[in-house]
């Protein structure tokens, strides 16, 4: 098989068919319509086996991370997902491989509504990229740039469990079978909070998706705001699975340290905060206040109202990540 037969067979059939795509896969390019009064929001990943993903990881748990992680950065600014672009380069054509690939992929989309509308195939060590587009509405979009000094911090779901996965993967960690396999789920098949992210857009000040660690992104906000903040350690939200395997101390540990949650960091201010917290009671999503903003440029941790110094850091490419 080559590569156009390829793209025929695996990437031209999709249940998804949206009304506002005028030219789909199989041509130059993509053309699509957006509605009036909606901007545009485009994301892109790349996602490099043995850096994003462990080597050995399903076919099918690498379609759905690579779609996933897009859709979440798509959340975090409040934005519907409608179109993505694949451009996957692979060692060799594997037919089973790429089947099992596909349906992780096209399952997320069609859950979303979100239509394949073109990419790229190529030879080579295998990697996944994704450019991901949504629609949000003109001047609601959420940035990192929006927080102030008083407003509150919140996470959804709970954090830690897939950097506790990839722990065990490496061998840094020894996990009982099956706090590994509930853990290997959240690493494997994250949840883009997609309709969490709508749900903020009248009330969040700021927003963020968790893929490098807790603090990592918390400081992107800082630095993009101009702001410090304290994070209340005994309000992380965290699983009973990781507190069982490492207990409270290296659980909190993970939690601000370990990345792969793609939860969404937000903040609100006093006066929205019950419109926020009624929006997002009405999604399902399980939501955590967990700090503070303040104008100190710092970011500190307290634990039962003491401060407590907390030494990690998240995941930087191109820097040493032990």
């Amino acid at each position: 098989m080559k590569e156009f037969e390829l793209i025929k067979k695996y990437f031209t059939e999709q249940a998804v068919k949206r009304k506002d795509v005028l030219i789909g896969v199989g041509d130059d390019c993509a053309i699509v319509t957006p509605s009036e009064k909606q901007n545009i929001a485009i994301a892109t990943d790349t996602l490099v086996a043995g850096v994003h993903f462990p080597v050995n990881t399903s076919p099918r748990a690498i379609g759905h991370k690579a779609v996933a992680v897009n859709l979440s950065d798509l959340a975090a600014v409040g934005a519907e997902p409608s179109w993505v672009s694949v451009a996957i380069t692979l060692p060799e054509i594997d037919e089973e491989w790429i089947d099992e690939f596909c349906k992780g992929l096209f399952e997320l989309c069609e859950y979303y509504n979100v239509q394949v509308i073109g990419g790229d195939t190529t030879q080579g060590p295998l990697s996944i990229t994704i450019t991901a587009q949504g629609l949000v509405p003109a001047g609601q979009e959420m940035l990192r740039t929006g927080a102030k000094s008083g407003d509150w911090i919140y996470v959804t779901g709970e954090l830690g469990d897939a950097a506790l996965a990839l722990s065990h993967i490496l061998g840094k960690e020894t996990l009982e079978q099956a706090i590994f396999e509930k853990v290997k789920q959240r690493l494997d098949y994250p949840t883009p909070r997609v309709l969490a992210g709508q749900a903020l857009r009248n009330y969040a000040s700021s927003a963020i998706d968790l893929s490098d660690g807790l603090m990592a992104d918390l400081s992107h906000i800082c630095g993009a705001s101009g702001l410090g903040a304290n994070i209340v350690l005994e309000k992380l939200p965290l699983s009973d699975s990781l507190v069982e395997a490492l207990g409270e101390e290296k659980a909190i540990e993970t939690a601000l340290a370990g990345g792969d949650d793609y939860e969404l960091l937000f903040s609100v201010s006093e006066d929205n905060k019950v419109g926020l917290e009624t929006a997002l009671g009405h999604t399902g999503v399980k939501f955590t206040c967990i700090g503070q903003f303040n104008p100190s440029e710092k970011i500190t941790t307290t634990l039962n109202s003491k401060p407590t110094a907390i030494n990690v850091k998240g995941f930087e490419h191109f820097a040493t990540n032990d």
